[in-house]
């Protein structure tokens, strides 16, 4: 097994800030230097002493205190006598002469920090005027543990106070905070700055807090429920910030109506950071985006871009609510805000744009990909007790996002839509302001619905993995009677065990038949092993299908039998869209884990020739993608090539090139993930229309619309030498769009030639490429090739010390590894890559890298095990037949 491969380094003993000193109010004044990147800070804290004591102990990292006294209410000031710094805890004690009295004080602290370049506290973006020159910005990111970067805090999602905030900046620059601006006067001192003062804010947690200052457009609109909202984008670009306004203004009563909460602050302001590690932060009343998950160009943005953008201002503005209003106690139960607004980012967009059938999609995006991490050895309940700060950005990954929305989205359809919503709203009226657990939810869901919810969700969120359903059946007159049982499935296949040490999971299951595949004709509770259904009224010709919709966070293995009475359900487009990708994916991993052939994979996968829907397609593409790279360690490469050319063929030759009239959202995707797949895999008619077409555009002739520039892009690349890199750094350097930017960057990598993935290489930590980017461009260049693979892998390695100190701690950092090492197929470089990381640790990607190893295992075992039998199979359907 491979988890003896590993042993966990000793946890770091973590304590959590002591109780006896605690924050009411902060007043806060900082003044940003632009120039030499620093700050000065004033805090002035209202505090509750609630014993006797002569230190106080907060969170404080990268900052110097210069002065810091305790005033009794009442009493005669107290200076400190020392601050002792605990660096390895980012904590400082302040020590004072005499004792503090319980009761209400005043803590005064004066202190200086610097603004970093690291995407995290308070730090420096970097952005081009108009005229080309380079200026900075001031921005914040705190979550989860960097407001304590900014000023010395009470820095724990449970600590919460309220906040008035002063910002001391230059006056031609536009300063914004989570809440609006009460005052704004010159600045005695200096005539340039301005002092500008904002409104209270509401009892909230750090994490929350946020300013920036910096030079920005914006459009403004009100909500139907009278808040206003502002897009804030680049200067000259406001344009681009009125998808996001339209998204945002439908969204924010969506929301209130359906959690029957009115959005709680006065306004709020979405905007666009120049350098931006995630996607977006969730900061109450200042929303901030990377610009490529907020600015949308009417003429240059493809429909992924928008819909991208779509979900992201949707997730957030759930984060007002759900998060921000009521917040969790603590990091363990960050699944529980994450994974409800990556569920319900989705009712949201398909509340605004119900012709993206954005469901189907979830399924594809982050259903299955939760199923593909969470079947490892080495992934991680959803629950995570956590302790100290560098154990907390290890679990935003997608156990936390993707499995904690798919079993929301499962709880949702097991208590049904108006209990839920019930219960939502409870659970948000008895803890506004406030924080609640993970059972605090569960048990506010479980009045609403009268079902057993605490003890359901607890064998989803406390033990990781999920069960594979094993079902067969047998017909008794008019009757079916079904056969199921549950183990958990791992991605190595069945282990061989004892029933009694297995783990049991309670499962909502529903069943549907060919008589009606949109209605549930049965739902039980599977609760122990096994268990027996009789379903009246089933012809013997009818087919039964188990999770319908699929909803269910499970794989299925039919018999034999069950299967094929399936298969003529995805020809003939009678099984819903949903269910002919979740049977197929389900297909995919069972080979992958060795309990079917490959083949028989493969020979489903000719099955969907006439498939129209796009979500169907993407999903099928992703898995043949990786068994393309999973054979490009082989020498019948070509054949899997050939294979991918006639599958998506027909579907290429109906869509065409051009968008006609009446065409959709989808339609869009559609054409551009299959004129990608066929230019990928060297398709010749693909190959030649794009090259003209991609001429035409560089000649500025026939400008490409935004939906088909990344696969023609993708195409001539793949297929293209020098000269061709050279005019793809001369688009990259000329585009004024940062979605432009990042689109060539992210197919760059599928150069052949190794000179020039070199180039790319280099060209990924230049000056060029944005720090949150150069991530995206070495794994294009991973993921494109046999050859990029290896190159990029040592890159990372030779480079390591840079790309560490860039993204030190962060998620960036394990989707890095992920992204370079994930696609290795031969025992001996999970061995290279652990001993690799045990020499240069990355303490925020230590699962990351066991996962890795474990997945290079997996496709090892995986190739030795099929290689061949695929070999011939693929020889064989293109024989002559005898």
């Amino acid at each position: 097994s491979v988890s003896t491969l590993f042993s966990m380094p000793e946890r770091r003993p973590f304590v959590r800030l002591p109780t006896d000193v605690y924050p009411v109010n902060y007043g806060l004044r900082l003044k940003p230097d632009l120039i030499d990147f620093t700050f000065e800070g004033k805090l002035e804290a209202a505090v509750e002493v609630t014993q006797g004591t002569n230190q106080i102990v907060m969170n404080c990292a990268d900052i110097d205190i210069i002065t810091a006294s305790f005033v009794p209410e009442g009493g005669d000031e107290i200076n400190a006598t020392g601050f002792n710094y605990q660096n390895e805890d980012e904590k400082v004690t302040l020590c004072f002469p005499s004792t503090l009295q319980k009761g209400a004080g005043s803590l005064k602290i004066d202190f200086v920090g610097e603004l970093n370049d690291k995407m995290k506290g308070f730090y420096r973006s970097k952005y081009m005027t108009a005229s080309g020159e380079i200026r900075y910005a001031a921005v914040t990111q705190f979550e989860a543990t960097d407001a304590r970067r900014a000023f010395p805090c009470w820095d724990e999602p449970a600590i919460k106070a309220t906040f008035d905030i002063t910002l001391i900046v230059p006056k031609d620059r536009i300063s914004l905070s989570n809440m609006n601006v009460v005052d704004r006067k010159p600045y005695p001192e200096d005539h340039s700055l301005v002092e500008v003062k904002f409104a209270t804010t509401p009892i909230m947690s750090t994490y929350l807090v946020a300013f920036v200052i910096g030079e920005y457009d914006f459009v403004e609109s009100q909500s139907s429920d009278g808040v206003t909202v502002r897009v804030y984008t680049p200067v000259g670009k406001a344009e681009q910030g009125k998808f996001a306004l339209e998204v945002a203004t439908k969204t924010l009563p969506f929301y209130k109506d359906y959690f029957h909460v009115p959005y709680p602050l006065p306004k709020i302001d979405l905007i666009a950071i120049a350098d931006f590690a995630a996607g977006a932060m969730e900061n109450w009343g200042l929303v901030t985006y990377r610009e490529t998950a907020l600015l949308i160009d009417p003429k240059n943005s493809c429909a992924s871009s928008r819909q991208w953008v779509a979900l992201v201002v949707g997730h957030e503005l759930a984060h007002q609510w759900f998060g921000n209003l009521v917040t969790m106690e603590w990091w363990t139960h960050l699944w529980l805000n994450e994974g409800f607004a990556s569920w319900i980012e989705y009712l949201c967009v398909d509340h605004c744009f119900p012709e993206y059938d954005i469901w189907t999609q979830f399924v594809s995006a982050d259903y299955t990909r939760a199923l593909d991490l969470d079947a490892l050895d080495n992934s991680h309940p959803i629950e995570v007790d956590v302790g100290h700060p560098s154990e907390v950005d290890e679990i935003f990954d997608a156990i936390s996002y993707s499995k904690g929305a798919s079993v929301i989205r499962m709880l949702h359809n097991y208590i049904g839509d108006e209990d839920f919503r019930t219960g939502m709203n409870a659970y948000l009226l008895k803890f506004q302001h406030k924080n609640a657990s993970t059972e605090d939810l569960w048990e506010c869901l479980e009045q609403a619905s009268g079902k057993p919810i605490a003890a359901v969700m607890n064998s989803w969120t406390k033990q990781m993995g999920f069960p594979i359903i094993v079902v067969d059946q047998e017909q008794h007159g008019s009757d079916r009677v079904l056969k199921i049982s549950q183990k958990k499935f791992c991605a190595s296949g069945p282990r061989n065990g004892t029933y009694e040490n297995c783990p049991n999971w309670m499962v909502p299951i529903s069943i549907c038949t060919s008589e009606d595949p949109s209605c549930t004709k049965m739902k039980v509770l599977l609760d122990q092993p096994e268990t027996t259904v009789n379903i009246t009224n089933v012809a013997p010709d009818h087919w039964i299908k188990i999770n319908p919709g699929t909803v269910g966070f499970y794989r299925i293995q039919y018999s034999s039998a069950m299967l094929e009475s399936l298969l003529p359900g995805i020809r003939d487009l009678t099984l819903l869209p949903v269910d002919r990708l979740g049977l197929q994916n389900d297909l995919f991993s069972l080979a992958r884990a060795g309990m079917i052939s490959t083949v028989e994979v493969l020979k489903v996968m000719e099955a969907f020739v006439n498939e129209p829907n796009y979500t169907v397609w993407s999903d099928l593409s992703c898995n043949l993608g990786v068994l393309s790279s999973l054979l490009s360690h082989t020498d019948f490469h070509e054949d899997i090539q050939e294979f991918i050319r006639d599958l998506f063929t027909p579907i290429g030759m109906k869509l065409g090139w051009d968008s006609k009239t009446g065409e959709g959202h989808l339609d869009a995707l559609l054409r551009g993930l299959v004129l990608g797949k066929l230019g990928k895999a060297g398709h010749k008619a693909t190959l030649e229309e794009a090259r003209r077409r991609f001429k035409e555009h560089v000649e500025g002739k026939q400008i490409l619309p935004a939906d088909l520039r990344s696969p023609v892009y993708l195409t001539v690349l793949k297929h293209g030498d020098s000269t061709t890199l050279d005019t793809m750094l001369k688009l990259h350097k000329q585009a004024d769009m940062q979605e432009e930017k990042n689109r060539i960057e992210r197919v760059l990598g599928a150069i052949p030639a190794p000179d020039l993935i070199q180039r790319v290489l280099n060209f990924a930590l230049s000056e060029e490429v944005r720090p949150q980017d150069t991530v995206s461009v070495i794994g294009g260049v991973a993921g494109s090739s046999k050859q990029g693979r290896k190159a990029a892998w040592k890159f990372v390695k030779d480079n390591w010390e840079e790309l560490h100190n860039r993204y030190q701690g962060g998620f960036l950092i394990s989707r890095l590894i992920k992204l370079t090492v994930d696609g290795f197929a031969i025992d001996k470089m999970a061995a290279e890559v652990k001993s690799f990381f045990e020499s240069h640790h990355a303490p925020a990607a230590e699962r990351t890298v066991q996962q890795c190893c474990e997945n290079i295992l997996l496709n090892a075992t995986w190739l030795k095990r099929d290689a061949d039998h695929i070999h011939q199979y693929l020889l064989q359907r293109k024989a002559p037949p005898v």
